[in-house]
């Protein structure tokens, strides 16, 4: 029988070189050469008792840029430099496995890469890799200046400039002092619900440091592959906050301090008594690689948790993950049917299927700064997707806007962007007739807004807190009536932070009042709100946990 191994390819040449073997060190570091972009990680053989090899790309600094995991259901990885903006000329590989009776356990051994040199170099491919290396010189001098190639940016923000700054993506060569979620000047619509402004932003519980700062406190961060493991998530935004049951939720996916993707991307939330379990290596199966913008939404019927699309730098998903919460294994879908790869669109449950609506296309398709206003309904059951015919008065296309369904019958659709437009116009789909129509507001409604967090506090009222109005975070929260069609702002405590790309979910439990962030007592009984993430546009992103009870929400209309 084969022998249990981990190898590794380094560059599209390179022979496969053995890190680990059964008999071997359990620890490996590796430089990889400058003139390698690419590197395969697998293994080979039977695995046993081994749990799982920890991999991580780090940089001169020994900073990790990036963190894989190899289990015995996921038994190959793979980095591309292009992929990973932090990607410098002097990286190394750590490679550390856990489990098994590993006779060596001592320090790391450190070997060398043996670079391919092949005899005889077909021009063609010495022509590719020779344009290759030009063309990644001209983006690294288009990057350096304000005027740069548009095309090479992906989740375009909603605005007109010539800035090229994204939502969730920093520039090549952009200075670490300055690094916001989303950029300045986008021209929207003045309304008279007008943020306070993040002058009254207070300390958040768990706030990621300023990003001067990140590098030195990032260090010092706790990833999964580390010994102690981190009390709760890292600071993040983009992320999906996915609730099972009133004492569990789900946390996937997002982006935090040094616009870099979470090196600790799933997680348990226990709201008993408000802790945190790493929960990447809990489930059995292909885990969905991170990524930010996407959707999670747990079917009650069949206790599955369904994930679908997002973006990772310039990658753009449009797969579907699915979560076996009672077998806790994760699967993909082999899904039938035309849905295109997108981010920040909206995702619903009715009657067992998901319906997906708007978003970003990835760039240059269908068109630059483009964004969708189609209906894409996916079907478990047949395991495939479909547009249905729908009428009325749809909204225009958009993404980072937010979606309710109320009364097991209707979605409200609010707010979101297009280039350069920001939205505070309210739709609702009627799913019994599959009709859209415009929904005329009245009372002091959200001002113009995207990447907002949203809740159904009961059958017919609806949150809305926070989001991105094309210069500041937000920090205002309105509830909607849909018997009256109107809106009450309302100002809980809980919620002054200015905050945008964060989770709002909603539970129904008895205890979760007594671990409010801000030490007060959020309700004995009810309903109750979970605010987790986001981030400032200052630099800030939160890790912080943050309570309100749906009774005091009311009692203040």
């Amino acid at each position: 029988m084969e022998e249990f191994g981990v190898y590794a390819v380094f560059g599209v040449n390179g022979p496969p070189q053995k890190l680990l073997s059964a008999e071997g060190a359990c620890r490996v570091c590796v430089a990889v050469p400058p003139s390698v972009h690419q590197v395969v990680l697998f293994s080979s053989g039977p695995w046993g008792e081994r749990i799982c090899v920890n991999a991580e790309l780090n940089d001169a600094d020994r900073f990790p840029i990036t963190i894989g995991k190899l289990t015995p259901y996921n038994k190959c990885l793979s980095w591309e430099q292009w992929e990973e903006e932090t990607w410098t000329d002097s990286v190394t590989l750590n490679v550390t496995l856990e489990g098994g009776n590993q006779l060596n356990s001592g320090p790391e051994i450190i070997l060398a890469v043996k670079e391919y040199t092949p005899k005889d170099v077909v021009a063609p491919l010495a022509a590719r890799e020779l344009n290759g290396k030009r063309k990644r010189e001209r983006m690294t001098e288009v990057d350096s200046n304000d005027e740069g190639d548009k095309e090479e940016e992906e989740n375009m923000s909603p605005n007109g400039s010539k800035e090229k700054n994204t939502p969730v993506q920093k520039l090549r060569g952009q200075k670490s002092s300055i690094k916001k979620l989303f950029p300045s000047g986008v021209n929207v619509s003045k309304t008279k619900g007008a943020v306070n402004g993040s002058k009254e932003t207070q300390p958040a519980v768990g706030r990621t440091p300023p990003q001067t700062a990140a590098r030195t406190k990032s260090r010092q961060a706790k990833t999964p592959t580390q010994t102690a493991p981190l009390a709760g998530p890292s600071g993040r935004w983009g992320q999906t906050l996915c609730p099972i049951d009133s004492q569990t939720a789900i946390l996937i996916g997002g982006q935090g301090a040094r616009m870099q993707f979470c090196k600790d991307p799933m997680w348990k939330l226990c709201t008993e008594d408000m802790s945190w379990v790493a929960a990447e290596t809990l489930a059995e199966g292909p885990t969905p690689e991170t990524r930010i913008g996407h959707t999670a939404i747990y079917d009650r019927d069949s206790r599955r948790i369904y994930v679908f699309g997002g973006s990772k730098n310039k990658k753009w998903f449009n797969d579907v993950h699915i979560l076996d919460t009672q077998s806790w294994r994760w699967s993909m879908v082999e899904a039938q049917g035309k849905v295109p790869p997108l981010a920040y669109h909206s995702c619903s449950m009715f009657r067992g299927e998901l319906f997906v609506l708007g978003g970003v296309f990835p760039r240059p398709n269908p068109e630059p700064d483009g964004c969708s206003d189609s209906l894409y309904i996916f079907d478990p059951q047949l395991s495939i997707w479909y547009q249905p015919i729908v009428t009325g008065d749809k909204p225009s296309p958009r993404s980072g806007h937010s979606a309710c369904v109320m009364q097991q019958r209707y979605i409200y659709v609010f707010g979101g962007w297009d280039t350069p437009v920001c939205y505070d116009d309210m739709h609702m789909l009627d799913l019994g007739l599959m009709e859209f129509s415009a929904v005329k507001t009245s009372g002091k409604g959200p001002s113009p807004r995207s990447w907002h967090g949203s809740a159904v506090l009961s059958d017919t009222k609806f949150l809305i807190h926070g989001g991105y109005n094309g210069n500041n975070a937000l920090s205002d929260s309105f509830i909607f009536d849909i018997e009256n069609s109107s809106w009450t702002e309302v100002t809980p405590p809980q919620l002054s932070v200015p905050r945008a790309g964060h989770s709002i979910i909603a539970i129904e439990t008895a205890c979760i009042g007594h671990f409010s962030e801000e030490g007060s007592d959020g309700g004995s009984g009810g309903k109750s709100l979970l605010v987790f993430g986001g981030g400032d546009n200052e630099g800030n992103f939160y890790s912080d946990l943050t309570t309100v009870s749906v009774e005091d929400l009311r009692d203040a209309l």
